[in-house]
């Protein structure tokens, strides 16, 4: 294939999941039950964190900024892969390309600084409790989350930028169901050196640290609550962390299945069906993990929807 004029290409195709017709309506509607059970789910946990009063801590004041994260993220993806579905096409242009890639990594990113944030926030709970409402004061809460964006929307903005800079070859098809990264690049005719020098040195950056923090943080929380000398204590203490801690369980776990998956297997459709699992699974988990034993968030909830507390 001979590389394309100054213009560049001018469209992509998503190949999906499966090219056999009979298989569209089954993936069409398994992804369109996710993503309303994701927008609705995260949307009610915001609502309900907004609308009760006692929910206005840091802890809830990040988990609402997480539900919000988590639609934005999974709206990334999934809507173009269900117009796709819906009008037997698979193009996506390569500006939509570029913009996509854009906010999945903004958001994919900021997912995972909010994690970390509310590692922090638990720590600082359980291991230093006198002083949690001096430490964690609406000024820092808001400039942790600011940070956060900040950094993720640098990195996007890079990673954007530098795949401007290769030329592509004709008739483009990228074996996912979104313009992923790794994909993309390994379409390239051009040198990819520095495009994978950068991706890889952002992903070792953003990631190391932000993982050794919650590491970091639950080992410190684990010592404190085996300090504790009552049983209840100790439970009500591990608690208060069960549902970050199951959150970032997953999350990380999906996301290191999805890396090894692919370097094990070298299968770029293997690669797809794993990503799911931390694109669209994993956002739409947490809504229930964090309200399923939170007794707080189910009697806001009841009362949203009518039914009456106990």
């Amino acid at each position: 294939m001979e590389p394309d004029n100054d213009t560049g290409i001018s469209e992509f195709l998503l190949l999906g999941f499966s090219e056999k017709p009979e298989l569209q309506p089954l993936i069409f509607g398994l992804f369109l039950s996710m993503y309303l059970i994701t927008v609705c789910g995260n949307l009610l946990l915001i609502l309900a964190v907004s609308s009760d009063s006692h929910l206005h801590t840091p802890m809830y004041f990040f988990l609402a900024n997480l539900s919000f994260v988590d639609i934005c993220f999974t709206s990334t993806t999934i809507p173009k892969m269900l117009w796709n579905i819906q009008t037997q096409s698979k193009v996506i242009t390569f500006a939509g390309c570029i913009m996509q890639m854009y906010f999945f990594l903004l958001f994919a990113g900021w997912d995972d600084f909010l994690l970390t944030v509310m590692a922090y926030d638990r720590f600082v709970a359980i291991c230093q409790p006198l002083h949690y409402t001096v430490i964690m004061n609406p000024q820092l809460c808001g400039l942790l989350v600011l940070v956060s964006w900040i950094i993720s929307v640098l990195n996007s903005s890079l990673q954007s930028l530098m795949l401007l800079r290769l030329t592509f070859c004709t008739g483009m098809e990228i074996p996912h169901f979104f313009c992923e990264l790794n994909q993309v690049i390994g379409q390239a005719c051009s040198d990819t050196f520095l495009n994978y020098m950068v991706m890889n040195f952002a992903t070792v950056l953003l990631a190391g640290p932000p993982l050794a923090g919650i590491l970091y943080s639950y080992c410190k929380i684990g010592s404190s609550i085996h300090r504790i000398s009552s049983a209840q204590g100790k439970y009500k203490a591990f608690s208060t962390c069960a549902s970050h801690l199951s959150v970032v369980s997953l999350f990380y776990c999906t996301s290191l299945g999805v890396y090894l998956s692919s370097s094990a297997t070298q299968s770029s459709h293997a690669s797809a069906v794993a990503s799911v699992m931390y694109t669209v699974v994993t956002p739409m988990l947490n809504p229930f993990i964090y309200s399923l034993k939170n007794r707080d968030i189910k009697r806001t909830l009841k009362r949203i929807i009518g039914v009456p507390v106990m």
